[in-house]
């Protein structure tokens, strides 16, 4: 079966979403609104066309369905944290950030075994995790049961896209963390910020694939730079903010078509100025 179409409509709203609005609880609230109906579109595609092999149900249930369901997950916690955010000072809210961060890695030490198999890429015991039907070989401490049912869930498909939200949680609860620590530094930020004349007009996403791909091939500083001071940078020059970068990460990784899809544009696009110069 092929989601492929599905799922990218689907990122290309939350991308929207997530790029237009700076209100977390907005974003929160309709991201979770996107995602279950993208979920259901999912559900009622599986139970209609079923898998052609065991190796496409292990497939669908360990990375395609965890994909989709992670951003649940994410949504549905962040409005809760988000929610109940102190509005006090920088003190109190960095407190309460960190208490929330201690909470997530709790559900990774309770999970501690499956959080190796997946984390190594095991496979061994895929058929007991992601095939449907397979009685659940462990308790889990937490389990999100709207839309779980035997027909579309597996034992262990909800830890795994579990396991994935939380990360994508921590990264955002910990750049929340380092904004307001660092109040000053904005200042400098944004008065930096006004003396560029330059804007990105593409998308977040792509700028963000951009800055990784320079980072992963060590051109700057030899490979020695940090991507937090390379993301500054990009936001100073293109008076841009990139938000979560590191989500954005995560989700490119996870992409099922090309990873490298605006690195792919950029080469097209070269290589037709250069045929256009050429004639």
């Amino acid at each position: 079966m092929d989601y492929h179409e599905l799922i990218s409509e689907f990122e290309t709203k939350l991308e929207t979403l997530e790029s237009s609005n700076e209100d977390m609880l907005y974003i929160a609230e309709n991201g979770i609104t996107h995602t279950e109906k993208c979920i259901k579109s999912l559900r009622r595609e599986v139970i209609q066309n079923g898998f052609h092999s065991i190796q496409e149900e292990i497939h669908f249930f360990k990375h395609t369905k965890p994909q989709i369901f992670s951003k649940l997950i994410y949504y549905v916690k962040l409005f809760n944290i988000e929610s109940k955010r102190p509005r006090s000072s920088s003190k109190f809210q960095v407190k309460y950030l960190n208490n929330q961060i201690n909470k997530l890695q709790v559900y990774f030490n309770d999970n501690l075994e499956f959080y190796h198999y997946y984390r190594r890429g095991s496979t061994s015991l895929d058929e007991q995790y992601f095939v449907r039907g397979k009685s659940d070989l462990r308790s889990s401490t937490e389990s999100f049961h709207f839309f779980t049912d035997e027909q579309f869930s597996t034992c262990q498909d909800s830890t795994v896209a579990t396991i994935m939200a939380y990360d994508m949680l921590i990264v955002y609860l910990k750049q929340e963390i380092e904004t307001l620590e660092s109040n000053t530094d904005n200042t400098k930020l944004n008065a930096m910020k006004q003396s560029s004349k330059l804007f990105w007009t593409g998308s977040k996403t792509e700028l963000i694939e951009l800055i990784y791909a320079l980072h992963s091939s060590g051109t700057i500083n030899s490979g020695t730079s940090d991507i937090k001071e390379l993301a500054s940078l990009f936001e100073q020059i293109f008076n841009i903010e990139l938000g979560n970068y590191y989500h954005t990460f995560i989700e490119i990784r996870a992409r099922k078509c090309s990873k490298t899809k605006f690195l792919d544009k950029l080469i097209e696009a070269l290589n037709r100025r250069f045929e256009e110069s050429d004639e």
